[in-house]
């Protein structure tokens, strides 16, 4: 999660400028498992946003969080989740680390 801490108030301009209404950290970045060959898993939920521009700011916001954190970044969106064991997993460990 140092990884993550480190770069904060980046990560908190990129989400207000990329229109994110919450971005969570879940998976090995909050374990003793990270480590230098583990991706950033996030989940990110967006406010309301128009069809023409959601790819293009999707991407824009995973490729700069990557650019930030300097590893890949596998960055999920909430609503897309369907799996409902890996749903609930999630919720049982995620952390909140921009909510606007």
């Amino acid at each position: 999660m140092l990884q993550i801490k480190n770069h904060i108030s980046d990560i908190s301009v990129l989400c207000t400028t990329h229109g994110v209404k919450h971005l969570y950290a879940f998976g090995s970045v909050l374990t003793d498992q990270f480590n230098t060959d583990s991706d950033v898993d996030l989940l990110v939920n967006f406010l309301p946003i128009s069809v023409t521009e959601y790819a293009d700011n999707y991407y824009h916001l995973k490729f700069s969080l990557e650019a930030i954190l300097n590893r890949r970044v596998d960055l999920l969106e909430e609503k897309a989740l369907k799996n409902p064991f890996f749903i609930k997993a999630i919720e049982n460990q995620k952390q909140l680390l921009y909510g606007a």
